[in-house]
């Protein structure tokens, strides 16, 4: 079947998770009319939690950086019109947002850059010189982050040189030992890269954001919801269970995208909100030059994730403000290995979150198989790893009372749920040796055709919205974005 949407005014957006629906809503906002296509029976790819046994178990949105008061999210959220419906609580009540835990040392993050330099003072005296170096450059990247000068100019406007060194070279130039390198190198895994290979600039950001602020959205409250209804009240919409066959190109030129069902939608503006790699297997062959093709398929991608789910008695195991990390550390800082703990209560039950790295070797046994097709050996698999998971964590938390496993998810799941090659769970790898070949992959080779979500500027929440917002600018050309977006904030 076919539909008309041949107006010029009309775009396609393929994917619906938070950076295919914050580009939606920005366009919408601007006047076009806005289809956004979602191969799943919901919208929100991984920014969608689910319910097992009644409890709410959170997928990609594990809590919220730089939310307050006119913190650089806050902003965003307050612009796309969704604040309103996504009710949070405030973390660090207790002086704690996370809390890592080493073999040798545990140490407090706190909010405030402040707060965190004392802790990290208190923590190493002896490397006062190179907490001060740490702190400035970490400064820097707050200042950048706040002034939101990227929507004024290309890439990552005023970002220092010395940012996009890796923060292994710069740990190391500063003369930090390996237990300060260890702590410091934990937010590089937030953005799934080694610190040896990740630029201090996406590093600095992400920390300098929970600093700023750190929050956790209240039970019951889907931000998937909130941005649903914000692209509808725009008169945009969305149509699920609808997969994308192909999007359609006439002389390297976008026509519109059919779906597998066999819809055909014309547009002259295509979002593809999915991983690079997926928007490509979906053009033509002759769409695109081979050196556009070699440089999209030659990206390396981030590391997949396991997660357990489980229900435990919320009398012997309360909610926990704070997130906890169990950290592997090697002789010279490096991390090879962590585990992330949330504890949130849910009545008289709370429900454990575990997450680390997806171990791709022990899956690969099913990797040409699909959900659903992968037998008994695949659940037994799964559930031995839960069962590992849960003996560690009881030297943490204590005896897991009323300890009962509500749901894991591998790699492959994340593969087949939002299409990301080989179960990445952060896109492209933002690391220093593919800054150049992961730049600007906003816009394509193909007139018409652009690109959103994690993969094209940063992950995470944050990185994720400020790459749609760079998506909108180049669609609607610098002085009209400047005009009708950017002197918003």
């Amino acid at each position: 079947m076919s539909m008309d949407l041949s107006h010029s005014r009309d775009v396609v957006v393929i994917g619906s998770g938070v950076g295919g629906l914050s580009t939606a809503v920005l366009l919408a906002g601007s006047g076009f009319r806005v289809t956004v296509l979602e191969k799943n029976r919901h919208p929100g790819g991984m920014m969608r939690g689910y319910t097992r046994q009644g409890l709410e178990c959170p997928v990609g949105v594990h809590y919220l950086g730089a939310l307050g008061s006119g913190q650089v999210l806050r902003r965003f959220f307050d612009f796309l019109g969704v604040s309103s419906d996504i009710a949070v609580e405030r973390m660090g009540r207790a002086g704690i947002i996370d809390r890592y835990i080493f073999d040798d040392l545990t140490f407090d993050l706190p909010e405030g850059m402040d707060p965190y330099e004392s802790n990290l003072r208190a923590a190493f005296p002896d490397e006062p010189q190179q907490i001060t170096g740490i702190m400035q450059l970490l400064r820097q990247a707050e200042k950048h982050l706040n002034s939101l000068d990227f929507l004024f100019s290309d890439g990552m406007g005023s970002a220092q040189p010395e940012q996009f060194r890796s923060m292994e070279d710069i740990l190391t130039g500063l003369g930090c030992s390996a237990k300060l390198k260890g702590v410091l190198g934990v937010p590089s895994g937030w953005i799934g890269v080694p610190p040896e290979q990740c630029p201090a600039f996406y590093h600095n950001m992400a920390l300098a954001s929970y600093l700023m602020s750190s929050w956790r959205v209240k039970k019951g409250v889907s931000m998937v919801d909130a941005f649903v209804r914000r692209l509808e009240s725009l008169g945009g919409r969305i149509i699920c269970t609808e997969g994308i066959e192909s999007i359609r190109v006439e002389s390297r030129r976008v026509r519109g995208v059919k779906t597998v069902s066999g819809m055909e939608i014309e547009a002259p503006v295509v979002v593809g909100a999915v991983h690079p790699k997926v928007v490509l297997a979906m053009l033509p062959d002759e769409a695109v030059r081979p050196l556009y093709r070699k440089r999209i398929s030659g990206l390396k991608d981030t590391y997949g994730i396991l997660c357990v789910h489980a229900r435990l008695d919320a009398a012997a195991h309360p909610d926990i403000p704070y997130n906890i990390f169990r950290i592997d550390r090697d002789e010279n800082g490096h991390i090879p290995d962590l585990r992330y703990y949330q504890v949130r209560g849910q009545g008289d039950k709370s429900v454990l979150s575990i997450l680390t790295s997806g171990k791709a070797e022990i899956w690969r046994k099913w990797e040409n198989t699909r959900t659903g097709q992968r037998g008994p050996d695949y659940l037994a698999a799964k559930e031995e790893q839960a069962q590992n998971l849960f003996i560690e964590a009881a030297k943490i938390f204590g005896p897991l009372k009323g300890c009962r496993l509500l749901d894991v998810y591998t790699p492959l799941t994340i593969r087949d749920w939002v299409n990301s090659p080989g179960g990445s769970a952060y896109g492209v790898v933002r690391s220093c040796d593919q800054l150049l070949s992961a730049a600007l992959l906003n816009r394509s080779s193909v007139e018409g055709l652009f690109l959103a979500g994690q993969s094209v500027m940063a992950p995470g929440i944050i990185g994720t919205i400020m790459g749609s917002f760079q998506t909108a600018k180049f669609i609607l050309g610098p002085e009209r974005f400047r005009k009708e977006i950017a002197l918003s904030f």
